[in-house]
């Protein structure tokens, strides 16, 4: 816990001069940025300095600021590890958003009289000791079949109490018969011989695994000298699977025995980190994450962040860190070197090429995506004959449900994905009834009118959802405004797939694998989507003003406080004579809950 004192911007000169986290509030009271600071008076005057060379992003932030509230800790240290938690608990809009660790796996020797070692997501303290978390399933699955060869720890999940064991509850399964597991459920294994495997096993999965080669050789050489050679045989075979599970993480020198290794490659927007934990000559985590730069942020400000949080994802209490940039005004708890020489150098080197990988292929992702659209845009402008490429295209559908609350919806798309944004609902205000055609020149006329009015960008390609019908009526709204032949226009029939083209009576039929016609299709069912919505949510709201209008005492104002209040009809029916009360007062609730109650018995 700490204590957080408000302030006004205007008095940031009464800031005390000591380490601590501000807060960042706008006028709706929301937190709109964490940060940490040596010293509060400086760090958070310099937001406030004109002189200051701040950025755009920067400049905006500050114009939002209404409201500052600090926390006084007492160090460096505790500011960075204060930050970073209210950072993940909070997500201003102007920090960066770290992951959290709820989709790691993790193994856990359960808290049973038997143990198990089992493969989990979720991190429940009462129910064992976890070791974690992995950076993929593979690395765990590696650690847990290694350890499944060298020890034989149950697989089942029966409670092994004593006093079930003594009852004779259970027989031993496939498991003991094949040599996986020594039958502790009929009393063949004694507790303490199945803890010692249990510790051993929890010595690996620390990764010390010194410990159980020096018992594996101390055990085989014992039975060698009691001319068990059998025996000796096998703890052989475990020594050497145990040396060479060791020699594939073998870094350069097992004599660096517990550092962590962070490396930072920094862009203009974005920064890529390579977090590496070192634990007796073996790597035993590598995690490369991705930040997005929100305020123009230093290297070091964005390793800083990145490591507090790896740290403790993967639990590492170590001093040391290897990294490949100087870091000033050093925290405490934290002694960072940047290795010119010998093996340490090699590991920030190593650190450097998972950075730089993990970069690569970052770019390349974004790289092929783009080159993706280019072509499917490049293959409808082939199809349909267009003069230019279509990056914006606008699609329209219409929606009305037995001649009731006509609406319509447009939806927007730039390089071949949905622009939200520009998506918009239409109430058909000028036709009677269900007169598809006509809502269609309505809605096509409004949209484009408003875009010539304001002198705003025309898309470069119509779709109408719908067969000739429908596009003649948006053809006919094009032509009142003069944009027809301006503007490429067709309609896509659902039944068959069919392209329509104005004035051409002949459909135009797009090969059923092609990503063009693949696009059109989504442009039509997003459409679709968007305008079902819509009207289901007009078609509620009006039926529930249907269910109130015939009311005496009932109004307009008093159903839209209700909605206002309830947000949904549903909620409305479910209220309380309390609830409805305390929105539109004793009396309009008493008529509506007999209302109600009145329906429900009719």
């Amino acid at each position: 816990m700490y204590d957080a004192v408000f302030l006004d911007p205007k008095d940031i000169s009464d800031l005390p001069k000591q380490p601590g986290v501000y807060k960042f509030h706008n006028n709706n009271g929301d937190i709109i940025y964490v940060g940490k600071a040596k010293n509060l008076k400086n760090r958070v005057s310099s937001y406030f300095n004109k002189s200051s060379n701040h950025n755009k992003k920067t400049i905006r932030l500050v114009g939002e600021i209404d409201k500052i509230e600090i926390a006084i800790v007492n160090s460096e240290f505790d500011a960075l590890l204060l930050e970073n938690s209210l950072i993940k608990e909070l997500q201003p809009k102007y920090n960066i958003l770290l992951k959290d660790d709820k989709s790691f796996p993790y193994l856990c020797i359960t808290n049973e009289p038997f143990p198990r070692i089992i493969s989990t997501r979720k991190r429940i303290a009462r129910n064992g000791t976890y070791f974690g978390p992995y950076a993929s399933v593979r690395a765990m699955n590696n650690v847990l079949e290694l350890i499944r060869k060298l020890y034989t720890i149950r697989t089942c999940k029966l409670n092994l109490s004593d006093q079930n064991i003594k009852a004779g509850k259970f027989k031993v399964c496939l498991e003991y018969h094949i040599g996986n597991c020594k039958g502790p459920c009929e009393g063949l294994q004694q507790h303490k011989n199945y803890q010692k495997d249990i510790n051993q096993a929890a010595e690996i999965l620390k990764g010390n695994l010194n410990v159980p080669k020096q018992l594996f050789k101390l055990n085989m050489q014992q039975a060698a000298e009691e001319l068990h050679y059998e025996t000796a045989q096998k703890y052989k075979e475990k020594l050497e699977l145990l040396e060479k599970f060791h020699s594939k993480s073998l870094v350069v020198n097992p004599k660096i025995t517990d550092i962590d290794v962070c490396t930072i490659i920094s862009e203009e927007k974005s920064a890529f980190v390579n977090y590496l934990r070192v634990k007796n000559g073996s790597i035993t985590v590598t995690k490369t994450i991705q930040l997005k730069k929100k305020l123009d942020e230093s290297e070091q400000e964005l390793l800083l962040l990145a490591l507090i949080d790896l740290r403790k994802l993967y639990e590492s209490g170590t001093e040391e860190v290897l990294t490949n940039i100087d870091i000033e005004n050093l925290p405490e708890k934290f002694h960072f070197i940047k290795p010119q020489i010998g093996d340490k150098k090699k590991l920030v080197e190593l650190s450097l090429k998972n950075s730089l990988f993990f970069k690569k292929e970052k770019l390349n992702q974004n790289e092929s995506s783009k080159i993706k659209e280019l072509r499917v845009l490049k293959q409808l402008q082939n199809d349909l004959r267009l003069k230019e490429l279509p990056i914006k295209i606008e699609c329209f559908d219409n929606s009305n449900m037995q001649g009731t609350n006509p609406t319509a919806s447009m939806v927007h798309f730039k390089n071949g994905r949905p622009k939200k944004s520009e998506y918009r609902h239409y109430h058909v205000k000028t036709v009677v009834g269900p007169d598809d055609f006509a809502s269609m020149t309505e809605i096509v006329g409004r949209r484009y009118k408003r875009l010539k009015d304001e002198k705003q960008e025309m898309p470069n390609l119509i779709v109408i959802d719908g067969g000739k019908g429908q596009l003649s009526s948006a053809v006919k709204a094009l032509k009142k405004l003069n944009l027809y032949g301006k503007i490429p226009i067709i309609g896509i029939a659902k039944r068959l797939e069919e392209i329509y083209f104005p004035e051409d009576p002949y459909p135009v039929h797009i090969s059923k694998k092609s990503e063009s016609l693949k696009l059109l299709q989504r442009l039509r069912d997003e459409a679709h989507r968007f305008a079902i919505t819509f009207h289901r949510q007009i078609r509620s709201k009006n039926t529930f003003k249907i269910d109130l209008e015939g009311i005496n005492g009932i109004g307009d104002k008093t159903i839209d406080q209700l909605l206002t209040h309830f947000k949904s009809p549903k909620k409305i029916r479910e209220a309380s004579f309390e609830n409805l009360s305390n929105v539109v007062g004793t009396s309009k609730a008493e008529i509506i809950i007999k209302a109600f109650k009145q329906k429900k018995e009719d």
